[in-house]
């Protein structure tokens, strides 16, 4: 049995020479000093050897540890060398670095994102995570690593970039954990790393005068007949401005006075099953059919007025809004329309919750715990679609007699 003295009074011969240990285990010295771990061991009765590494980088401790786990993996019917070597391969592998498996996760995410998405997440990518760990070896990143990624980000001031960049890491390193790659994620626990998030909310206008005010100036508005219809059926409807503008004529049933949703448009798409209906009051048939005539030879119900195969750009209703004089950072954006409706629909006209949260395509969970239902509460989300737009009327011309 060897001894650290033993090793080190002994001295290079003329030839290659062992001095062993026990169990399989020596240590190799040869002619020009250099000392070798080596274990001899058999399997599928041939003799084998096994490097372990240098002396005294590896010390006897060090490389009695490395005998008992190489002989706990023949217990199990495991080559040592040929498992050493799949390591190396493996450690050595594009398809195992962060870089690789980032791209493995994006390609699987993909075909679920809308594209506003994957372009966000293709930029975070670029940006802040792969210029730091890119080539890093997916198993052998640390929490601190991550740490030190999202505290760069937020150091800098974008602090919901940090967060974004928090969820992505933790998908990310997610996904390697299920491939095998990794024996545990390490973007987990990272409570109380990042300062909180600034809660946005969407300009809105919640008061029913003013309200009403905005509607008055936008049947005034001067504008495109594209342009205004849609910012004329954004109150009415209250869905999101990216829904809106995507609407297409396909999508319409003017005989049950529906606009039916595709699930694949809707940012709940990975959450509810199903496409999303929206109830269409008298007020707005008549304003899609008055556009009808314009633009229902083409797709889009809103076509881009530059390349008429696509919709309108969402921001088309900021800046329209923008032109009335409203600032869609404080007082009116084009999204506002949802928290206008949902605020004048339960404080004005006490709707039951559960409806506009179901028109809204908001979690409504039933007392059995069942997600949205595309249709439930149909006939009371129809009815009161046109008590919306009866209300928004009524408004309106009381507006207009006092003012």
């Amino acid at each position: 049995m060897l001894t650290d003295a033993k090793i080190r009074t002994a001295q290079p011969r003329d030839k290659t020479y062992r001095l062993t240990d026990f169990e399989g285990l020596y240590l190799e010295i040869t002619p020009k000093g250099g000392r070798y771990w080596r274990m001899k061991y058999r399997f599928n009765q041939k003799e084998k050897r096994l490097a372990i590494g240098v002396y005294p980088r590896i010390s006897l401790k060090e490389a009695r540890k490395a005998k008992e786990e190489a002989r706990e993996q023949l217990l199990r019917g495991i080559d040592p060398s040929a498992e050493k070597q799949r390591l190396k391969r493996e450690a050595t592998d594009p398809k195992n670095t962060f870089a690789g498996v980032a791209e493995a996760w994006y390609a699987k995410m993909l075909p679920g994102w809308a594209a506003s998405t994957a372009k966000k997440r293709r930029a975070l990518l670029n940006n802040d995570l792969l210029p730091w760990l890119s080539a890093a070896q997916i198993k052998d990143i640390r929490t601190p690593d991550v740490v030190s990624v999202l505290l760069r980000i937020s150091d800098r001031g974008a602090i919901d970039t940090a967060h974004n960049a928090k969820q992505t890491l933790s998908q990310i390193c997610g996904y390697a954990k299920q491939l095998g790659l990794c024996d545990y994620n390490v973007a987990t626990d990272l409570n109380n790393i990042l300062p909180k998030k600034k809660v946005k909310h969407r300009a809105a206008i919640i008061d029913p005068v003013e309200f009403a005010k905005l509607l008055v100036h936008i049947d005034a508005m001067q504008s495109g007949a594209i342009v205004k219809t849609a910012l004329s059926l954004a109150p009415l409807v209250f869905q999101r401005p990216g829904e809106l503008c995507q609407m297409e004529w396909k999508e319409i049933d003017f005989k049950k006075q529906q606009w039916v949703i595709p699930i694949e448009k809707k940012k709940e798409r990975n959450v509810f099953d199903g496409d999303h209906i929206v109830p269409l009051s008298e007020q707005a048939i008549e304003l899609l059919q008055n556009l009808q005539h314009l633009t229902g030879h083409r797709s889009y119900v809103f076509p881009n007025q530059r390349n008429h195969q696509r919709h309108m750009n969402p921001e088309s209703l900021n800046k329209a809004l923008r032109g009335l004089g409203y600032n869609t950072s404080t007082q009116q954006s084009a999204h506002g329309f949802r928290a206008s409706a949902r605020t004048l629909l339960d404080e004005q006209l006490h709707i039951r919750i559960e409806w506009i949260e179901q028109q809204l395509a908001h979690r409504v969970r039933s007392s059995l715990g069942r997600a949205y239902d595309r249709t439930k509460f149909l006939p009371e989300r129809s009815e009161m679609m046109q008590r919306w737009a009866d209300y928004l009327d009524s408004q309106k011309k009381t507006y207009l007699l006092k003012g």
